[in-house]
């Protein structure tokens, strides 16, 4: 029994570098990805940036699953979104888009500054302890890998529909600013392993994630811009219910589930509130 226990041992070992394995190809990735921008292939390099945000979203995972969580690999992660996510699509949107203007670099060095402030603040808010129990639901700002999926849009439709508005260098000065702005914003959104789906929605999402993989092959870069629009679209859900579990104390320790229900009995307990909050009306003083 003693050398079974042992030899399982051995196996076991070597999966815990698998998380930071899977980090550094991430940066791999990322590097690469200026080469290949460097060279004139910018669809190249945003097949990679997007690998790498592929990466990034299943090391902690994996991690969580081996129990190989480890300082160093935290290290090593946050050091990652910082050169695939700030360093590369800077680069990357600059070689590919700005290279001719003025404020290009300019913009793409606040885009680089802006993730990596907004990693230095996601590791600060590790160590808060005064935060509430939903904070850690919620991202404070964009979070790293799709605040690049964001900027590098401009790119995406250039590449689906040629040149056109889209394209021109003011416009992609400001589309990055702006880019940059969400980024160390102060915009709460939820976290994807917060999000729960109701079982009886299961196999349409399992439908469409299908699509989505079709898309990848088939439409790549309508795939990206839908991304973006689906995403941008969801920040004012994730702010109202960061709003709501604000303002429902009660409601931090329930599960996804039991919020629902929550919520649905506040709405039919209080029938008329959202109607009259969108026409502006107040209810008379004295009244229920």
């Amino acid at each position: 029994m003693i050398t079974s226990s042992k030899a399982r041992g051995k196996r076991v070992v070597p999966l815990r570098i698998l998380p930071s394995s899977m980090s550094v190809l991430a940066i791999c990735a990322g590097l690469t990805s200026i080469r290949f921008a460097l060279q004139g292939q910018p669809h190249v390099a945003l097949a990679l940036i997007a690998a790498a945000a592929i990466l990034d979203g299943l090391d902690g995972r994996v991690a969580r699953a081996l129990d190989a969580e480890s300082r160093m690999g935290a290290e090593i992660d946050s050091l990652a979104d910082a050169v695939n996510f700030g360093v590369a699509p800077a680069v990357v949107i600059y070689v590919s888009m700005l290279s001719s203007s003025p404020a290009g670099w300019v913009v793409v060095l606040l885009y680089a500054v802006s993730i990596v402030l907004r990693l230095a603040r996601f590791n600060a808010l590790l160590d808060d302890a005064t935060q509430p129990s939903y904070a850690r639901e919620f991202f404070v700002g964009i979070p790293a890998p799709a605040g690049a999926i964001l900027a590098l849009g401009p790119i995406a439709a250039k590449l689906q529909f040629g040149v056109g508005w889209w394209t021109s260098p003011w416009v992609v000065c400001a589309w990055v600013a702006a880019c940059s702005m969400l980024v160390v914003s102060r915009i709460p959104m939820r976290k994807m392993h917060a999000v729960s789906v109701p079982p009886n929605l299961a196999a349409l999402l399992l439908a469409s994630l299908a699509i989505v993989a079709a898309a990848a092959f088939l439409f790549p870069y309508v795939l990206v811009m839908v991304v973006i629009v689906a995403y941008l679209c969801y920040i004012p859900f994730s702010v109202r219910g960061h709003h709501w579990l604000a303002a429902h104390p009660e409601a931090w320790g329930e599960k996804p589930k039991q919020r629902r229900a929550t919520r649905r009995a506040i709405r039919r307990a209080q029938p008329n509130r959202r109607s009259m909050a969108r026409l502006g009306l107040r209810r008379p003083a004295g009244r229920p």
